[in-house]
């Protein structure tokens, strides 16, 4: 009886959150850990279809990568980095495309849908949804030419609108298109934050392998709970983001200059993350805001 009374006691705790994100739009970046094991995959895909049952609007941004490089090592070609960007020359650029606009996508659809969601899946190609153009680095004043390698120019957001009205769970893959038809690699970090800002999704849940932004990286407990935009910029001027968080944070600060509301940094190696974020009092991981005053 306990149990069952906490469990109770769980339903109502969620409550006013439920009736707050009601009819509001929350983009999850899914991808890392969440994507490769197996049965935080399927809790993933249960969290998702609760949200839509209970009235939020979930859309769903997601990338690939270890599936690109299994698929690339199956025809003997390596995959090739250059300043953490992934070298895609012609035949790159067909396996990146069809490993997550075909099967990636298709197996998250798949999983949405097995649980009772109604899942759509999408790459940006589909209505020029995400309308690209070429990236290049830069190795000191040297500019470097890694391919059809590209970044968001313009969001068609009401794609992703329509397809909400109609009761659909878009699933995007971070596959772009240019004015003149070429197909691009993108990132789906910054992809994610700008669906996310073009939206002016209510919040952009941020999956990662991590517990959250840790002042020191070799220190779980220094967890920073929630951060002010401002500060942000300044823990990436001083060296505490770098490396792999550098392109999560931006996509976040780039997501709240577009106009989300707040954006979360989640671990996705724990079980339900997502309703843990959503629907609780304590929350998960580390929320950026633009200002204190917006709280969860």
């Amino acid at each position: 009886m306990q149990k069952q009374i906490e469990k109770a006691e769980m339903l109502v705790e969620a409550l006013p959150y439920i009736k707050k994100f009601a009819g509001k739009t929350v983009v999850v970046k899914y991808g890392g850990n969440a994507m490769i094991n197996d049965e935080i995959k399927d809790q993933v895909m249960k969290d998702i279809v609760l949200m839509k049952y209970v009235g939020v609007n979930p859309v769903i941004v997601h990338g690939g990568g270890p599936a690109i490089n299994s698929m690339l090592a199956k025809i003997g070609k390596v995959a090739e980095f250059k300043m953490g960007n992934r070298v895609t020359d012609g035949e790159t650029m067909e396996i990146v495309e069809m490993v997550l606009s075909g099967k990636v996508n298709k197996g998250i659809v798949a999983g949405i849908n097995r649980h009772g969601g109604k899942a759509i899946g999408l790459s940006g190609k589909d209505g020029n949804l995400i309308l690209a153009r070429k990236k290049y680095l830069m190795d000191g004043k040297e500019k470097v030419d890694i391919g059809f390698v590209g970044e968001v120019k313009k969001i068609n957001a009401s794609i992703i609108e329509d397809l909400q009205k109609d009761g659909f769970i878009p699933v995007i893959s971070t596959v772009g298109v240019d004015e003149d038809g070429n197909t691009y690699n993108i990132n789906a970090d910054y992809v994610a934050g700008a669906i996310a800002g073009a939206l002016n999704a209510d919040k952009f849940l941020f999956m990662t392998d991590v517990p959250g932004l840790l002042r020191d990286i070799n220190d779980p407990s220094s967890k920073i709970s929630v951060l002010k935009y401002n500060e942000a910029k300044d823990l990436i001027e001083d060296g505490t983001i770098s490396g792999g968080m550098l392109p999560k944070i931006d996509a976040c600060m780039t997501a709240l200059d577009a106009g989300a509301e707040n954006v979360h940094i989640i671990d996705g190696r724990v079980k339900h993350t997502i309703l843990l974020e959503l629907f609780t009092d304590s929350g998960i991981g580390t929320m950026i805001v633009k200002d204190y005053r917006i709280v969860r």
